[in-house]
């Protein structure tokens, strides 16, 4: 009879053995997909605080229910990045689990109606685009625009556009890239000006003296974040979120990394965090450009740096103005980590 647990004859069934494999290649894909992703996940407030703990983002409207009245919440509503997260959480296993990169992600959107605990997220992605990948023959380059929904409502919780490249079953013939143009010198203003606070106002008042200094509204933040099993393992899982990236330290043992790497969403919502720490937060509107430059691991401390790109008193509200910032992460060497820019409406002091 044969021992199946015998090392030696374990090893053998191994080899003779065909993987059942997980997530798609590039071919996989083709321009006017639907994907309805399985199994969806109810929205809970337990999971919400868990993200805006972790991730240090602490506006108490999403924690004690009279900030949430004071601000016309029925309670404390789903945080937009935990929101983010469930949904593209979700969608990992049959968009990205094959691994590659992740390019980037914009028209990042939300209702202006809050979502609140208890409400169960459905998504769905169609592909916009599939493309060749000049520089690497094994990858494609996928584009998908993924809506997250209420299915009670059909209304729509959380949209976006995401780009990344993807595995090949075989590899194709490429141009090997165009080459890159050599760039002018970057150069920076001589002057930074930081808001004297965190209201509409202070940042109105900051772009007037930096554009009469020729100058830029650009600051860091004090607060880091260092990585953790919890943000680097522990979060992405409660998102639904299956890449080998975060959970296989096998799998990622001969990659850059040496080790499994922090979801993007935990260092984005990490960097948020610190940023809104300084401001006064009333809504957020949606993210555009959005871009991870190099791998977070546990032991990476997670930074912030911000610029404010415009105001404007244009907001739904009396109570806030409409701000748009850029936001860069950096790590300990001061390395960029995440970038994209960002539109909120921002509380007015008068208010």
């Amino acid at each position: 009879m044969t021992d199946w647990t015998d090392p030696d004859t374990f090893a053998q069934a191994l080899e003779q053995a065909e993987t059942r494999e997980k997530g798609n290649y590039f071919e996989n894909f083709e321009e006017g997909d639907l994907i309805e992703h399985d199994p969806g996940l109810t929205l809970t407030r337990w999971g919400n605080e868990q993200w805006m703990g972790q991730t240090l983002n602490h506006d108490p409207a999403y924690w004690r229910t009279d900030a949430a009245e004071a601000r016309d919440f029925d309670e404390p509503p789903i945080h937009p990045d935990y929101l983010t997260a469930a949904t593209l959480g979700i969608t990992v296993e049959d968009l990205s689990e094959k691994g590659g990169y992740f390019l980037g992600r914009t028209d990042v959107r939300f209702p202006e109606a809050p979502v609140y605990a208890g409400t169960e997220l459905h998504v769905e992605s169609e592909v916009v685009d599939t493309a060749t990948s000049s520089s690497r023959p094994e990858y494609g380059i996928v584009s998908w625009r993924t809506r997250g929904k209420d299915p009670e409502t059909g209304d729509v919780l959380c949209s976006y556009e995401r780009t990344n490249m993807i595995p090949r079953r075989e590899p194709v013939a490429t141009d090997g890239g165009a080459t890159a143009e050599e760039d002018d010198e970057p150069t920076l203003p001589e002057t930074f000006v930081t808001p004297e606070g965190g209201y509409f106002e202070d940042f109105v008042d900051a772009l007037e003296r930096a554009d009469a200094e020729n100058a830029a509204v650009a600051y860091r933040h004090e607060r880091g974040r260092t990585q953790d099993d919890v943000t680097v393992a522990s979060l992405p899982l409660a998102t639904l979120n299956t890449a080998k990236q975060h959970h296989n330290v096998d799998e990622m043992a001969d990659s850059p990394s040496g080790s499994i790497v922090t979801y993007g969403d935990v260092t984005r919502s990490t960097a948020l965090g610190h940023a809104r720490s300084d401001e006064q937060t009333w809504r957020e509107v949606g993210f555009d450009d959005e871009s991870f430059h190099t791998f977070v691991a546990v032991g990476d401390t997670v930074y912030a740096f911000t610029r404010v790109l415009q105001a404007a008193d244009d907001a739904s509200s009396d109570e806030a103005g409409t701000v748009r910032f850029q936001h860069i992460a950096f790590n300990q060497d001061d390395e960029p980590v995440y970038s994209g820019t960002r539109t909120a409406e921002i509380q007015k002091r008068s208010n």
